[in-house]
């Protein structure tokens, strides 16, 4: 098949989507598809082209403030593109409604004699006043242009959420881990850990109370290692500091070394209000590290062992006491079976791309 991706920002941009895309991306040309991606890249004005991996890739260049929103620069050659693209594609995917440069493809590739397919990581709202405000405009204007499409989502509560706001039948294929992540052993040392974006909805400082209490009295020595970036972090560092919580809070890691430092974590915890299918929880499931996720999307994971779903409405002690709890008992159960990017590809070709 000849294969038309769109998406935000792509590989070596860290974030949730950008993984998923190269994942699929990379497996689906290794089966031998022609797969190119179209993908905004900030702080350029020049667009220029590259293979990785068998993979053609066009960057576009985007405004990005803040690395959200994905604004496409020079549209009129953007749209040029996409069109030209698509008089040799099967399929064009879209991938994040969350950003203005997947949306204004879906725009510009309506109507076009070609399979759509998006992808769309919903939420359900913004994750700030500003961001709720504005989409309460912009799931009215994205719901026009879904109408017609194949929508995909990575969990069932996203689903849920689609079929709520948008009258949207979707496909539900969760994404997968690397084939080599499920070989690895857990084996845990004396800290908690969370990695992805930091900002306030994630409930980071939650977590890092969590851990003091953890400590103070039942008699533990953990670590709160916090990896990532995003604006809430220096108001995070003097949150930390006014705890007195040991942490160390570094960049995002490169992906093998993320890894093998999720693999020694004595639990990983995402205690976020708001998500569709967290990459990390799938990779701490598949390790065996023992996972603590929120409702309500940490639902999405019920059934998952080695993994305690929280309401965050409990006070700190109980939810401390919960986690302890699980904590001890955790090692007992077995690791739970979390597909592999193989696998998912292959539904991807049996289930969205087929005609």
């Amino acid at each position: 098949m000849r294969i038309l991706i769109v998406t935000p920002a792509y590989y070596p941009h860290i974030g949730g989507v950008e993984y998923v895309v190269k994942s699929v991306a990379e497996r689906l040309a290794r089966m031998g598809h022609d797969v190119t991606v179209i993908a905004g890249e900030p702080n350029t004005e020049v667009p220029r082209e590259e293979e990785v991996n068998s993979v053609k890739i066009l960057r576009w260049p985007t405004w990005s403030p803040g690395g959200a929103y994905h604004f496409p620069k020079r549209i009129t050659d953007f749209e040029k593109l996409l069109k030209g693209l698509l008089r040799e594609a099967d399929v064009v995917h879209i991938h994040s409604i969350h950003a203005v440069f997947s949306v204004y493809a879906l725009r510009a590739v309506r109507g076009e004699n070609v399979r759509i397919v998006v992808t769309p990581y919903y939420h359900g709202t913004g994750h700030t006043p500003v961001r709720r405000f504005l989409w309460v405009f912009w799931r009215k204007y994205a719901n026009g242009l879904i109408k017609d499409c194949t929508v995909h989502t990575v969990s069932r509560l996203e689903a849920e959420l689609i079929e709520r706001d948008f009258s949207a039948r979707a496909i539900v294929i969760e994404n997968g881990v690397e084939e080599w992540v499920r070989n690895l052993e857990w084996e845990p040392r004396d800290y908690v850990m969370y990695s992805g974006r930091i900002e306030k909805y994630k409930n980071v400082d939650v977590l890092a109370k969590i851990v003091k209490i953890l400590n103070e009295r039942y008699g533990l020595s953990l670590e709160l290692k916090i990896f990532g970036r995003g604006p809430y972090r220096e108001r995070l560092i003097r949150v930390l500091k006014s705890l007195g919580v040991q942490y160390e809070l570094g960049d995002f890691e490169p992906y093998e070394e993320y890894v093998r430092t999720l693999s020694h974590a004595t639990l990983f915890a995402l205690l976020s209000e708001r998500e569709s299918y967290p990459q990390s929880v799938n990779e701490a499931n598949a390790i065996g590290v023992p996972v603590v996720v929120a409702k309500p999307w940490g639902l999405n994971f019920e059934g998952r062992k080695r993994t305690l779903i929280v309401s965050l409405s409990e006070d700190l002690n109980t939810l401390a006491e919960s986690i302890y709890e699980f904590m001890k008992r955790a090692h007992l159960e077995e690791k739970s079976h979390v597909p592999t990017w193989d696998e998912a590809a292959y539904e991807y070709l049996k289930r969205l791309y087929s005609v």
